[in-house]
C-alpha cells in the first residue's frame, strides 16, 4: 500500500524516512520528491509498505508526529489525476501574444475601429 509523507523537512533523507516507516512493518520503498528543474526536495514523498494493515499502523503512528522540527503528515496515497497543470500548446485557452482585436500588438490601435475625418 502507497502512503503519501507531506510537511518533510527539506533534510529529510529517503533513509531516515525509510528508518520511521519501518517501526510499523515492511518498507517496500520510500521516496522523497525533488524539483525536476532545481534538483532540491519538494517537501513531500511516498513509502510503499508490504500490507494494508502495516500501512494502517504507520499512518496511525505517524501522522502529526514531529520529524526534524516539521509536524508531518502520513495518510492513504491517493491515485495521480490526469488533469495536471501545464498541458501542451493545444490546450491553450485562447491568450498568448497579442493580435486579436482592442490589441496594442500590430495591427489597428486599441478600440477597435478608427474614426475617419
Amino acid at each position: 500500500m502507497r502512503i503519501y509523507v507531506g510537511n518533510l523537512s527539506y533534510d529529510v533523507t529517503e533513509e531516515e524516512l525509510q528508518k520511521e516507516f519501518l517501526a510499523y512493518g515492511e518498507v517496500i520503498s520510500a521516496s522523497i520528491l525533488n524539483d525536476k528543474f532545481s534538483g532540491q526536495p519538494k517537501g513531500f514523498g511516498f513509502v510503499e509498505m508490504a500490507s494494508k494493515s502495516e500501512a494502517d499502523a504507520a499512518i496511525t503512528g505517524l501522522n502529526g508526529k514531529v520529524l526534524r522540527e516539521r509536524t508531518i503528515v502520513v495518510n492513504e496515497a491517493r491515485p495521480r489525476s490526469d488533469n495536471r497543470g501545464g498541458g501542451s500548446y493545444d490546450d491553450r485557452r485562447g491568450g498568448g501574444y497579442g493580435g486579436g482585436y482592442g490589441s496594442d500588438r500590430g495591427g489597428r490601435p486599441r478600440g477597435g475601429r478608427q474614426k475617419r475625418y
